[in-house]
């Protein structure tokens, strides 16, 4: 359940708002234009900042991963392979 609602975050909100502003701009007058293209921004940006997000976790777990292998050295004085 919880990998689904990541996915569903992470890429199917993401992929509504853009198809969303997509189509507001196919179907709408030159206004609907602007509009529609505020939209597909938005659409982008959620994707942009969940990208952001799991790349900076990423580099949490690697300076624990880290964290602990010099922890490792420091009680039996060899880097852990």
């Amino acid at each position: 359940m919880r990998a689904r609602l990541l996915w569903a975050f992470r890429y199917a909100l993401p992929a509504v708002v853009t198809v969303a502003g997509i189509v507001i701009m196919a179907l709408g007058s030159e206004t609907d234009l602007e509009g529609g293209a505020s939209i597909v921004s938005a659409g982008l940006a959620i994707f942009a900042v969940n990208w952001l997000f799991r790349i900076g976790v990423t580099g949490d777990r690697e300076r624990e991963r880290e964290a602990a292998a010099r922890a490792y050295y420091d009680r039996h004085g060899r880097w852990p392979d």
